[in-house]
């Protein structure tokens, strides 16, 4: 059964990437892509294999911590990460996608999450204040970031000792440009420290 939830929800995906092909990295990802990727992640099953409280767990947020998600999709993430910091601290959940913000923003009102700060954002420009996030959460989209405008804005808004915590390929380009050091991986979340 959980083969066959996979292997289903990789031709999705698939699929999805040669309907819907964009020839650059556009704004907005096509509606049949985007439904069928909020399909997947909202689905009971993919919980039971990514339970998304042990993933933000994982990635060292605690009560009070200030955390800073690049693209947020659906919001598979975003309300448990919400939840683990609690009242005291604070979501901002990002994506370049006007679809993802709005699916985003009913599963937090529908939650009640009120420490859930929605914007439609780019990863290199954040509009976030110097030296104001603990830990910056990249789950499955690293691959498409580019990381050379990408790193110096995350240097920026962490605080000194905070982290990045990776899931998805290419996690060690994230030393590049000497901005973030390798600190282990646990649960299979990456970390990566701002030491300055």
């Amino acid at each position: 059964m959980i083969q066959g939830f996979l292997i289903v929800s990789g031709m999705l995906v698939l699929g999805c990437c040669f309907l819907e092909r964009d020839t650059h990295r556009s704004r907005s990802m096509g509606g049949f892509r985007f439904k069928t990727m909020t399909a997947i992640h909202d689905n009971p099953l993919r919980r039971l294999l990514d339970n998304p409280f042990k993933t933000v767990k994982a990635a060292g947020l605690k009560p009070g911590s200030q955390v800073l998600e690049i693209g947020c999709g659906p919001g598979f993430f975003t309300v448990p990460a919400a939840q683990l910091v609690g009242k005291s601290g604070g979501v901002y959940a990002i994506d370049i996608n006007p679809r993802a913000i709005e699916m985003t923003r009913k599963k937090v009102n529908k939650a009640g999450s009120g420490n859930v700060q929605l914007r439609l954002a780019d990863a290199a420009d954040t509009g976030l204040a110097d030296e104001s996030i603990d830990v910056v959460l990249i789950f499955g989209v690293l691959h498409s970031l580019p990381l050379a405008s990408v790193l110096p804005e995350l240097a920026r808004v962490l605080k000194p000792g905070g982290f990045v915590a990776v899931r998805g390929i290419r996690a060690m380009s994230l030393t590049k440009g000497g901005y973030l050091i390798y600190a282990g991986r646990q649960k299979g979340v990456s970390l990566f420290r701002k030491e300055h």
